[in-house]
């Protein structure tokens, strides 16, 4: 990776766990310079604007995050209902405190950001989308296998379960506890053991 590559991902992944930590509108640019020793000049270099590096983290740093964490790992083989809550219960083993003290990086910019920036709306909606639509194809696929109740609705299921994980870690966010995530995610595992034949 050149120099050039190296100072943009760390201005990258500085901003990301800055605006993680803090909000996008509340992040700050000096912090995120002296994280990592780069110039402002730089910063301005690789982003023209705060904006830039917000729309940058979530098409980079957030997209990637998504499809390691959730998107790749629902389309390993197996009943689909098993691999979804092999995905889940895997998140569930591996979350951090902080991930519990923040919630999820994607929510929280949808809260804050969607209402009023329509090109933090359009990313956001893009990867909620994708990740709708691997749950749904993961659904629909498993309707054709005979493994999934015909009677379902595979887009609307989709969407149900992706809000119900994102209202999942926002539940547990606000009452800063792990208990309360566990409780919210047994009640999704229930829900897809219902989708079964």
């Amino acid at each position: 990776m050149a120099d050039a590559d190296k100072t943009r991902q760390a201005l990258l992944e500085a901003a990301y766990e800055e605006i993680y930590r803090n909000g996008f509108q509340a992040a700050s640019l000096n912090t995120i310079l002296e994280r990592t020793g780069v110039t402002k000049g730089a910063l301005y270099h690789h982003f023209s604007s705060k904006q830039k590096l917000g729309y940058a983290v979530i098409d980079e740093i957030i997209s990637e995050k998504l499809d390691r964490e959730w998107l790749t790992p629902i389309q390993q083989s197996g009943h689909p209902i098993d691999v979804m809550i092999d995905v889940i219960q895997l998140a569930g083993q591996q979350i951090t405190s902080q991930q519990i003290d923040q919630g999820c990086p994607l929510n929280n910019l949808a809260q804050e950001m969607s209402p009023i920036d329509p090109g933090f709306r359009q990313r956001i909606d893009h990867l909620y989308r994708k990740w709708q639509q691997s749950i749904e194809k993961l659904l629909r696929d498993g309707q054709q296998d005979g493994a999934v109740k015909a009677s379902i609705n595979p887009a609307d299921a989709a969407l149900f379960i992706l809000a119900s994980l994102e209202g999942c870690l926002g539940i547990a966010k606000n009452a800063q506890s792990i208990d309360e995530l566990k409780r919210c995610a047994q009640g999704l595992v229930g829900y897809l053991d219902s989708l079964r034949c």
